[in-house]
């Protein structure tokens, strides 16, 4: 067993002026070390190649996660979806990536711009071998995964980005490449390095697709613990075995709340210094602990950490801010999402009095949602979540 885990992100744009998307990515989970990532590119663009990118990646992704083999899928494919009447052809073009224990990567591509791995901050040239199913040709690789390994599959809407503006051939294959190799040694995640990769496409568009594009990047990583400790426990008895368990855990520690960063000092036997100066007008100061990674205030700094959270895992427009700001917000937002990989709740039940006020929007309640609504987003970031309440 190893200590690798992959990260998982992607982004698309939609050809201008149309509702839908008509690629589609899909993530089915086989274990918590093994999944199945299909992106498909629908024929055209609009609700025709919407429907017809989804169908195909649900069908894919769903066989190959039940362990059935590449040929029964592809012949699946063709016999479930309608033939164009122009153009004679069934269904969208796919590029499957089926990750394995996090030690091997199965990249199974047809028709789809091929995959772009990193290795060594460098393009790594991977070997293929041709197939052919039902008279398609249809590319597969066996890939040894490699720690800090990026796996970067597109659909053509990314090559084309620029045809007749920015390019005359569009944004060539070297230049993609040479793009992510710029990136590849900020440590990005993956949901980031799609972003950036797609809204180049979208400026090389400007601002104006021609096609559909979308890019979704693997990354593999080294497994990160992180512990965020919210809230004070209802029995007070339950502090110091609160505490014990939270500061016993390996990985950073966070402490969110004025209540419990105060029981955490006195635990530390540390003082608690607090910051005086707002970095940002609707987020409480941070404070300091001797030997803990981040002091917050609770309620309201972890409501705009579910607000950046909900947006990430969405269009992820706010990246720009908390990407680079010093409120709590900001800081617990770039822990959480980019360094951590399995993260532990440590949430205290009590009710603090403060909240009790009537004309204030925060309650027992909305503390307790803000936990599962935070948790349900990481969840879908990919991170491996535990909570344990007091």
């Amino acid at each position: 067993m190893n200590d690798l885990c992959a990260d998982i992100g992607y982004k698309s744009i939609n050809h201008y002026g149309e509702q839908l998307c008509g690629d589609h990515v899909d993530v089915v989970e086989q274990d918590e070390n093994s999944s199945v990532i299909v992106l498909a590119d629908g024929l055209g663009s609009g609700v025709k190649a919407s429907i017809l990118s989804t169908l195909t990646s649900k069908i894919i992704s769903t066989m190959m996660a039940e362990g059935l083999p590449l040929e029964e899928c592809v012949s699946t494919i063709a016999a479930t979806l309608p033939v164009c009447s122009l153009r004679g052809v069934a269904y969208s073009t796919f590029t499957i990536i089926h990750l394995q224990d996090n030690e091997t990567a199965e990249i199974i591509q047809y028709d789809n711009p091929h995959v772009i791995v990193i290795r060594d901050e460098a393009n790594f040239d991977y070997p293929k071998t041709e197939m052919n199913i039902d008279g398609k040709k249809i590319f597969k690789t066996v890939l040894k995964l490699c720690e800090n390994d990026i796996i970067v599959a597109m659909s053509d809407g990314c090559p084309h980005a620029g045809i007749g503006t920015a390019y005359n051939f569009g944004w060539k294959r070297e230049d993609i490449i040479n793009f992510i190799e710029i990136l590849a040694p900020a440590g990005y995640t993956a949901k980031t390095l799609s972003t950036l990769i797609v809204d180049e496409c979208n400026k090389l568009y400007d601002s104006k697709p021609g096609d559909d594009a979308t890019a979704c990047v693997v990354r593999v990583r080294k497994r990160e613990p992180m512990n965020i400790l919210f809230g004070p426990p209802s029995n007070r008895d339950d502090a110091d075995r609160m505490m014990s368990l939270f500061f016993s855990k390996e990985g950073k520690h966070i402490i969110c709340g004025g209540t419990t960063s105060s029981i955490a000092a006195k635990y530390l036997r540390k003082p608690l210094k607090a910051s005086l100066s707002f970095e940002q007008s609707d987020v409480p100061p941070i404070a300091e602990i001797e030997g803990v990674d981040l002091v917050t205030e609770g309620v309201i700094t972890v409501n705009k950490v579910v607000e950046y959270a909900r947006d990430y895992v969405g269009e992820n427009k706010f990246y720009e801010h908390w990407s680079i700001k010093r409120d709590g917000a900001s800081l617990i937002s770039r822990l959480l999402f980019e360094e951590a990989t399995d993260i532990n709740f440590y949430v205290g039940r009590a009710v603090n009095p403060a909240h009790q006020n009537p004309d204030l929007p925060i309650n027992f309640n909305i503390k307790m949602n803000l936990v599962e609504e935070l948790s349900k987003f990481l969840k879908q970031m990919g991170k491996r979540i535990k909570v344990s309440y007091f």
